[in-house]
């Protein structure tokens, strides 16, 4: 079976490269015209530009059967979701999922990105109840049964939506 991926990962990080470009205009276009544009200013509002890109470059979230990987530019994250010890919901300025497994590994995650993917959702949800029913996962049930109800209202808003009973 084909892994699941996040489908909005591409738009977002187009997104990000958009907001670096015209941030480096912006920066070049206000040197240039003040007339003290050279290499070294240029080099400097590149590598800003660059920075902001690597800041704002979301994560590339997937998931197979009995894995939870998330990609970014310079680190791989993967968990075993049929061997999951917990789940924690981290609040804060933005909210983030903690996965731990029992092989020491862990992984943070934006919990919108499973709610914007039913199918990413599926398969983290199929290990946890593997991880659950072999007595290994040992907390974040409550989390996860939260993200789920989460998952299945955005998904009967949208079919509401689509069929015109909003």
């Amino acid at each position: 079976m084909q892994p699941s991926e996040d489908r909005r990962w591409s738009k977002d990080v187009y997104a990000s490269a958009r907001c670096a470009g015209a941030l480096l205009t912006l920066l070049l276009l206000i040197d240039w015209g003040s007339g003290t544009l050279g290499w070294w200013r240029g080099s400097l509002w590149t590598t800003l530009a660059l920075l902001l890109f690597t800041v704002l470059c979301p994560a590339r979230v997937r998931a197979g059967d009995g894995w939870l990987t998330s990609r970014r530019l310079l680190c791989t994250r993967r968990v075993r979701t049929d061997l999951l010890v917990s789940v924690r919901r981290l609040d804060g300025i933005s909210p983030r999922l903690l996965f731990r497994d029992t092989l020491g590994d862990r992984l943070e995650i934006d919990p919108q990105v499973l709610v914007d993917n039913p199918e990413l959702w599926l398969r983290v949800d199929q290990g946890a109840r593997k991880a659950a029913a072999a007595g290994t996962l040992l907390c974040g049930s409550l989390a996860l049964s939260r993200l789920g109800e989460q998952v299945d209202r955005e998904n009967a808003l949208g079919v509401f939506k689509a069929s015109g009973l909003e």
